[in-house]
């Protein structure tokens, strides 16, 4: 039906005007010459600059752990302070400190001692011959014991403690670990980097000597360690994680103004920022991968004793918040390409959005029928509709650029805050036309 120019246009006609001026604009927007719009320099350097921004996104996403691993006390602990209730973890520090503390006890000076008491009782020979023969059964008992009264220590939320505090401790000690150059709790030598455990030795020579077994009192102070992380190519890895430690701070802006200037390049700036949220989100998905065959490559060159259950659980304790960063990353590379794809001319975008504005400008018109009055309220967020826009997506890329370490949680809420405040911007807009009447306003005119 048509109208006259005093007749005000309903909620739906003005989506459908809004769209098709979207349309005539767009195609107006896609006519020029075709020899200028496949210029191919201009083309490949947009191309190259996406795949740059792609690979430099990868080593922001790994300097940024490294940064936060080596400057981070709280984010360090945060990362290895779960390793005191591993099971896998418990269990080879209990091997370790078991065998320091047996190889501190002279089995033989016991059996020793044995024989010289039963011989001062005057014990008849054949007696006094099988207590010689002890040794093993000594052997078998004395290790159940020490073995028992160290899984008991580790077990405890005592060592938690002490493994907490400790590594909170020699935190300042993980830069120099990292660069070989460590001489306190924290080590880098042999291609290992080891934690020192002597105050879990110390701990349980006291529980021994509680418990009766008077000999473990003269084990000597022991400086035994719990190796962390252990690898032919170490050496290499910590230079490499140095270079990283260094940029942590600059290699995501320069990433992302690199990504800026791909999509700047780009004839068709919209399909350039598709193209470059895809290659982002490919990258993390090649980067998640790769720490997953990673981790088996590392646990098959492991050297002969030591225990792959446990460095498992130490490697996915190290990587744990750098696989939340790829998530993360990753993530936002797919919402930025599909927010892109959703705001072009296709037959899926159109109808996604026409379906959001219709479904929205109902709601509208019902609140305002019930007496709802938008105002100057409505026109202004109708004429500065578009700067409304943009500076709800200049606040959330701020808000996840400065959030410290975010994660996928992060993003999923910063994106559905985002939705709310488009849809709270639609819902305002009732556009430069007469608003709707209330039902009030019709009843008391009839």
């Amino acid at each position: 039906m048509a109208h006259t120019g005093d007749e005000p246009l309903s909620n739906r006609e003005r989506s459908e005007l809004d769209d098709l001026r979207h349309r005539v604009g767009a195609l107006e927007g896609g006519a020029r010459p075709r020899a200028a719009r496949h210029h191919p320099f201009r083309s490949a350097g947009s191309v190259l600059l996406i795949l740059l921004a792609a690979v430099l996104s990868v080593l922001s996403v790994i300097a940024v752990w490294a940064n936060s691993i080596v400057r981070d006390t709280d984010r360090y602990v945060a990362t290895v302070g779960p390793l005191a209730s591993d099971p896998d973890v418990q269990k080879a520090v209990t091997n370790r400190v078991t065998n320091v503390v047996l190889g501190q006890i002279d089995v033989d000076a016991l059996v020793k001692q044995l024989q010289d008491a039963v011989s001062e009782k005057g014990v008849p020979p054949k007696a006094a011959e099988l207590v010689g023969n002890l040794d093993a059964p000594i052997t078998s008992g004395l290790e159940q014991l020490v073995a028992g009264t160290v899984e008991r220590v580790v077990s405890s939320s005592a060592f938690e403690t002490v493994w907490v505090e400790s590594n909170r401790k020699v935190h300042s000690a993980v830069d120099k670990a990292l660069t070989g150059e460590a001489d306190g709790p924290v080590s880098l030598e042999n291609d290992e980097v080891a934690i020192d455990v002597a105050p879990i030795v110390a701990q349980v020579k006291e529980r021994l000597v509680d418990a009766g077994l008077g000999v473990a009192a003269r084990i000597p102070d022991v400086h035994t360690s719990f190796v962390v992380v252990q690898s032919k190519d170490i050496g290499k890895i910590k230079t490499y994680m140095r270079v990283l430690e260094i940029m942590g701070s600059w290699l995501p802006v320069i990433a992302l103004l690199v990504a800026a200037a791909g999509v700047y390049t780009a004839f068709n700036r919209r399909h350039a920022l598709i193209g470059a949220g895809l290659a982002v989100f490919a990258a993390m998905l090649v980067l998640g991968i790769t720490l997953t065959v990673f981790r088996d490559v590392y646990l098959d060159h492991l050297p002969s004793g030591a225990s792959p259950a446990a460095a498992g659980a130490v490697y996915d304790a190290l990587i744990k918040f750098l696989r939340a960063g790829v998530r993360a990353l990753g993530a936002i590379a797919l919402l930025t390409a599909v927010g892109a794809f959703l705001s072009g001319p296709s037959r899926i975008a159109v109808l996604i959005r026409n379906g959001c504005r219709r479904s929205i400008g109902a709601l509208r018109d019902m609140a305002l029928s019930e007496g709802l009055r938008l105002g100057a309220v409505g026109r202004f967020v109708h004429r500065f509709k578009r700067w409304i826009g943009a500076a709800i997506l200049v606040v959330a890329a701020i808000v996840l650029f400065t959030w410290n370490y975010p994660t996928t949680m992060v993003v999923v809420w910063t994106t559905v805050i985002v939705l709310v405040g488009f849809a709270l911007r639609e819902f305002l807009d009732t556009g430069s036309a007469p608003a709707v009447k209330s039902k009030a306003t019709t009843a008391s005119e009839a």
